[in-house]
């Protein structure tokens, strides 16, 4: 592995050197974001100060829409998001933008709010308000009792797959599981791989619109496969009879 890509994996993880705190993620404080009866989003204060970043954990569903803003004192305050069950950043806001976009499964989305590495070496602080919002109705999984689950599991099939995983630029088996929110091709497509790679994507109708990849996802029709690309390297082959369920 080159220079390029270790840095590369290392923005991917939301732990580039710029942006890693001084102690261990499991120290990171956690909180839960809650909307209010009726509301779509949340507006929280806070204050960082050196290495002390905050999680705070939004739960949503496959279709929505999450946003995400944050206004700061620190020019040094930035925040990342991970997807459910990740420890890969989604995005990684080392330039200071907010984000929005689609979401490609159900869980707790974890926004991480930091202060780059220099800063929190001077023990600088950063009063801040953090702006969340989930819109849009979640597109819930169909029902075992008209597709049957994999016991044990929330998906209703998988199968042998091709992939490109992140950073290991070479073709290789990969297991893709399923969870259909619908007989159309809409679906949650979780693409596993070797060293615990693991990537979602969601297919509306058959196409795929939104992942969890933080590069800019493209597709094209392979035959009857789905080849769906995440930047110049990273891609799997996705069946129709996976979608579809044919």
């Amino acid at each position: 592995m080159n220079n390029n890509q270790i840095a590369r994996f290392l923005a991917a993880a939301g732990l580039a050197i710029a942006t890693l705190g001084a102690h261990a993620a499991a120290d990171i404080r956690k909180e839960t974001i809650q909307f209010q009866k009726g509301a779509t989003s949340a507006s929280i204060k806070g204050r960082l100060r050196g290495d002390a970043d905050v999680d705070y954990r939004v739960r949503a569903g496959a279709g929505q829409t999450l946003a995400v803003a944050l206004k700061k004192t620190n020019p040094q305050n930035y925040f990342n998001i991970l997807p459910p069950d990740s420890d890969v950043a989604m995005f990684v806001g080392q330039t200071g933008e907010d984000w929005k976009g689609v979401l490609p499964t159900d869980g707790d989305y974890t926004i991480r709010v930091y202060l780059m590495r220099p800063a929190a070496r001077r023990n600088e602080s950063s009063d801040y308000t953090l702006t969340v919002g989930v819109t849009g109705k979640a597109l819930a999984p169909v029902a075992a009792s008209k597709d049957a689950l994999i016991p044990g599991t929330p998906f209703h099939a998988s199968a042998a797959i091709s992939c490109v995983p992140l950073l290991d630029p070479k073709p290789q088996p990969c297991e893709a599981f399923i969870i259909r929110r619908g007989f159309d091709g809409t679906a949650t497509v979780e693409v596993r791989g070797a060293n615990g790679y693991k990537r979602r994507i969601l297919f509306l109708k058959g196409d795929p619109v939104a992942s969890d990849s933080q590069d800019p996802m493209t597709f094209s029709r392979q035959g009857d496969n789905t080849l769906v690309k995440f930047g110049a390297e990273e891609s799997a082959e996705v069946p129709d009879a996976l979608v579809r369920g044919g």
